[in-house]
């Protein structure tokens, strides 16, 4: 019974952790934009802005200030309005789970401008169009770096504690570096099969490098100090956390958005790499996940390779054979305690 009940709350857990970020997901201040050409239109567009709630966050802007600030990750999609046509446009740079909300806002949105102003049927206009291969392929890509170096990590702890001894600092200093051109190179082959239309660049290739490299440094302090207790934490890190980072801010509830997304080292893997292969500039995320997988990287080698405390182990008695003087004392008392006391005379 109680062996059933653990089992219970430990599934409970998990699908809080996992299965509850995708089901209770809904918009919350999603960021969009309405670009009209000049003050003539001013009025129509603060009518839209006055619809949605707090499920979706309005601004009034220019067609040429939208497009920079979807360049720049700060809206998910504007709506364009002009005298006789109005034009929805999304990313598809963006957290594919963004632009799919931001699409079907601005489609509904702008049907009904479209209406009132007796317009034709509202345009949908993607720029940055990738394919779905493409759009996989940043989650997958952390994912799999976390993976491969959790594996590799595992195995190396489990090897030397078969042995009786913990891993060495050398030892987790070579998988440190393993991971960080070993893993790059698998996400390089698989992303070349499933979406060959990426172009990579050198870039692209090191930020992988510091990520998996960050990765398996993570994971290496962990294992030291946590020991066998690391492993399911580790895993437990790795089932939550891509669903939150396949989630933009705005779509996770805020439990959640508080509890998971502020600080998973997901998200600060998965948008820089989005930006750095389907826009081609630093934007201000790739400056983000620079600096935290950086200072990853640079804590868990610390604690990586940190020289441990030298056990001392007693010294044993110079000349004399293991087990001779616990022989000899044993062989003293019974003497002792089979002697028998002599009478005089």
């Amino acid at each position: 019974m109680l062996v059933a009940l653990a089992g219970v709350v430990i599934a409970g857990v998990l699908g809080l952790l996992t299965f509850g970020v995708q089901a209770t997901a809904g918009p919350d201040g999603l960021p969009l934009a309405v670009a009209v050409p000049g003050p003539q239109l001013e009025p129509v567009a603060r009518q839209v802005t006055a619809h949605g709630g707090d499920q979706v966050a309005w601004r009034v802007t220019d067609p040429a200030q939208a497009q920079r600030l979807l360049a720049d990750k700060e809206i998910y999609g504007y709506l364009t309005i002009a005298p006789g046509s109005v034009t929805a446009t999304t990313s598809g740079a963006l957290n594919p789970p963004a632009a799919q909300a931001a699409e079907q806002v601005l489609r509904g949105a702008g049907g009904a401008v479209a209406q009132a102003m007796h317009a034709p049927p509202v345009t949908i206009t993607i720029v940055h169009r990738t394919t779905l291969g493409a759009k996989a392929i940043p989650l997958a890509a952390t994912a799999l770096l976390w993976i491969a170096a959790l594996a590799a990590n595992a195995l190396l702890f489990v090897l030397a504690l078969r042995r009786k001894q913990k891993p060495t600092a050398g030892a987790r200093l070579t998988l440190i570096a393993s991971a960080a051109v070993l893993g790059p190179a698998l996400v390089f082959g698989l992303a070349n099969w499933w979406a060959p239309e990426i172009g990579w660049t050198w870039p692209d290739l090191g930020y992988l490098a510091l990520v998996s490299g960050a990765f398996a440094a993570l994971q290496a302090a962990v294992l030291r100090l946590a020991g066998y207790a690391g492993i399911p934490i580790l895993g437990l890190l790795y089932l939550m956390a891509p669903s939150v980072a396949g989630q933009p801010p705005e779509l996770i509830d805020p439990v959640y958005r508080a509890l998971i997304w502020s600080w998973t080292p997901f998200r600060f893997a998965t948008e820089p790499l989005r930006s750095l292969l389907f826009l081609g500039d630093r934007t201000a995320d790739v400056t983000t996940g620079l600096i935290v997988f950086g200072a990853i990287a640079f804590a868990g080698l610390v604690v990586s390779s940190w020289p441990g405390r030298a056990r001392t182990v007693p010294p044993e008695p110079v000349g004399v054979p293991d087990g001779t003087v616990a022989a000899v004392n044993r062989s003293s008392r019974v003497g002792q305690m089979g002697a028998t006391p002599r009478s005089s005379g």
